[in-house]
């Protein structure tokens, strides 16, 4: 597991952004974390690095956007799963039917969306109370056994 820190939004953002220089198509991100911790800000910054068409908002009443590539490498599809009830209503949005095609940042699918893939990273952000926020990321399975997401956070 690798920690930051994030002293603001934009650090959030950032955080995300270097992610996206070893994301590829078939990734699974997981973002978990407290209502307002940073979820969508740290996708944000996902979807700004993989230079993806379209704005990055919270999807919690559509659930799911998809968000095609401008800059040539996959795009996003970015999931909010608060709203569902269970895996019967998360095959229901078929997002077996884009995996291999785009990264997949979903949130809110503890517990529910592992899953959708062996491999996945998981993103845990914390707010604390002066608004700074602690960002954990952990490489699950194989894809990820040789990265090393210190320094990808890091650069």
């Amino acid at each position: 597991m690798t920690t930051r820190e994030a002293p603001t939004a934009d650090d959030t953002r950032a955080l995300g952004a270097a992610l996206a220089r070893v994301l590829r198509a078939g990734d699974v991100v997981l973002l978990s974390g407290p209502l307002g911790a940073g979820k969508t800000t740290f996708a944000q910054g996902v979807a700004e690095g993989l230079e993806v068409r379209g704005t990055l908002t919270s999807p919690t009443f559509v659930i799911a956007r998809s968000h095609p590539s401008v800059g040539g490498g996959p795009g996003v599809v970015h999931v909010d799963l608060y709203r569902l009830g269970g895996w019967a209503e998360l095959e229901d949005l078929d997002l077996e039917a884009t995996l291999d095609e785009a990264v997949t940042l979903v949130e809110w699918g503890e517990g529910l969306a592992e899953g959708l893939a062996r491999d996945r990273l998981e993103v845990v952000i914390q707010r604390h109370d002066d608004d700074r926020r602690t960002v954990e990321v952990s490489g699950v399975g194989e894809r990820w056994s040789g990265v090393d997401l210190d320094a990808v956070l890091t650069g």
